[in-house]
């Protein structure tokens, strides 16, 4: 009889045991997931979406921060030849951007209207000769124009580095600092620019200076006017990188006559390069040139103006 109740408890036992290790299995599988990994990466997501906020925000007090360093440029030149050839006379508006005290950057064909036309170079092969008759820039918050002087220009490429005279107006503009590296296809940017120069203003100007100056022409007359009324401030539009091409960069946001010359911007509010073309039809072709193609030239104006500086007048 002892055996047998050894038995029948060892048994018993055992089938407790069994019974416990079941009951956990059970629980295992039927009790809910973990939601410790879900937890953190509902916490992750949040702080990418707090990020993201945080470099909007960022993003749009840079630009805002940039649009004081960014001038309308407006030239008055003329290509003159035989004496018997009617002279070419044209204006040319453009955007330009403050680099380093006292100078600004834009694109050669800014600076340097004929560059890439084809009527003064057809008249310049036979002898012609251009004349710069006026370039002055206009900046947020100052009603008179700035005196440009062209100091330095590519050799193989569209970009143009200016001095400006010297005010006290001039030297408390903040340059604009160049970002370190290339953009990447894909990154968000943003262009500071004038597109259709005085004209693109005064249509964004109030009800009552647009009925004034409208029917005006785009001229030095009507710029003055609209830097009297604090009126003369780039516009922003936005875009993401679409290609980077050895010194070229491609982007969506828009542009139109008057833009080239304007600083493509970064988040972070540096320049990744300077607004040059668009391609007609294509909302996706604007063009641009990498900042890096700059550098040399700011060093070398920068040298220029050290030696050789303007006096105020």
């Amino acid at each position: 009889m002892q055996v047998v109740e050894a038995w029948q408890r060892f048994v018993q036992g055992l089938l407790g045991v069994l019974a416990l290790v079941g009951a956990g299995a059970m629980a295992r599988y039927y009790a809910p997931p973990e939601t410790a990994g879900l937890e953190q990466q509902v916490h992750q997501l949040s702080r990418q979406v707090e990020d993201l906020k945080r470099q909007e925000a960022f993003s749009s007090v840079a630009v805002d921060d940039a649009r004081e360093s960014v001038g309308y440029i407006y030239g008055i030149y003329r290509v003159s030849g035989d004496p018997g050839t009617p002279p070419i006379h044209a204006r040319v508006s453009g955007t330009g951007f403050i680099v380093a005290p006292g100078l600004i950057a834009t694109n050669r064909h800014v600076a340097e209207p004929w560059y890439g036309d084809r009527e003064a170079a057809v008249a310049l092969r036979h002898g012609a000769t251009p004349v710069l008759e006026k370039l002055e820039a206009y900046f947020p918050g100052s009603p008179f124009p700035v005196v440009l002087e062209t100091i330095v220009l590519a050799k193989h490429g569209d970009l143009a580095v200016l001095r400006m005279e010297p005010t006290a107006f001039t030297d408390k503009l903040r340059p604009l600092s160049l970002a370190p590296a290339p953009p990447r296809v894909g990154e968000a940017i943003s262009v500071l620019a004038y597109p259709m120069g005085v004209t693109g203003m005064v249509a964004k100007s109030p009800a009552a200076v647009y009925e004034r100056l409208s029917s005006h022409q785009d001229d030095p007359g009507t710029a003055g006017e609209l830097a009297a009324l604090s009126l003369i401030r780039p516009s922003a539009t936005f875009g993401h990188i679409g290609d980077v091409s050895a010194d070229k960069l491609i982007y969506d946001a828009p542009t139109a006559r008057g833009g080239s010359g304007g600083p493509v911007l970064n988040i972070r509010g540096q320049v990744v390069g300077i607004n040059a073309a668009y391609i007609e039809g294509f909302s996706g072709g604007t063009l641009g040139i990498a900042a890096s193609n700059l550098l040399p030239l700011i060093e070398k104006a920068t040298h220029i103006t050290s030696v050789t500086p303007v006096k105020s007048r």
